[in-house]
């Protein structure tokens, strides 16, 4: 069992987690309205609640994100050598690789997203011209933050992980040349003791007829 490959399992199913917490979330950016001197009133909005160009293609690339985690966690349960599907180790080591380029992928569209929204609320925030609410960023951004570099490490991780899968022939390989020296020598000695031991009888039986 692959350590590396638990971990780069833990991270990359952590990051898809919060890839789908901030996608279904409200908190993408956050207001104040002021009834009163005491009394304010917090205002939430998400990916689905307008239909702004820009809202659009941060929803495509969420759900992009949200189907390449969901898919990279299956290709990585049948790429870890601790289960019995996947077939061999080659094709193993194949199937972790493809997880953990999903990985990567799903976590690059993810940080697009979030930063293609957070530039917008910044932009809107920080422009003298905007007349209309201005919002912050909110709690969703930086959940899809960190599931975005978990899922890039998790992917990297899984990557990297073939090379572990390749040292094993290797090492077994050597271990069967050693074994094999050791056998043929031991047939070595073996014939010179049987030649030895057979010339004392021939000697004895020539002897024996003078």
């Amino acid at each position: 069992m692959s350590r590396a490959q638990i971990l780069g399992l833990v991270l990359g199913v952590g990051g898809f987690g919060a890839l789908v917490a901030a996608t279904v979330s409200n908190e993408w950016k956050v207001t104040t309205r002021a009834s009163s001197v005491i009394t304010a009133t917090w205002v939430y909005q998400g990916l689905w609640m307008n239909c702004a160009g820009y809202i659009q293609a941060c929803r495509g690339l969420m759900i992009a994100a949200v189907s390449l985690g969901f898919f990279g966690s299956i290709f990585a349960l049948f790429g870890m050598k601790c289960t019995k599907v996947g077939g061999s180790d080659k094709a193993k080591a194949k199937i972790a690789c493809l997880a953990g380029i999903v990985f990567i992928l799903s976590g690059l569209c993810s940080m697009t997203g979030c930063s293609l929204y957070a530039n917008k609320i910044t932009t809107e925030f920080f422009d003298p011209l905007f007349v209309e609410q201005k919002y912050e960023l909110g709690a969703a951004l930086f959940i899809g933050w960190a599931g975005a570099s978990l899922c890039i490490i998790g992917g990297v991780i899984f990557c990297f992980s073939i090379s572990d899968n390749n040292k094993t022939p290797r090492m077994g390989y050597a271990y069967n040349g050693a074994t094999s020296v050791m056998s043929s020598r031991t047939k070595y000695h073996g014939r010179e003791g049987d030649f030895k031991t057979t010339n004392p009888s021939k000697q004895f039986d020539k002897n024996a007829y003078v």
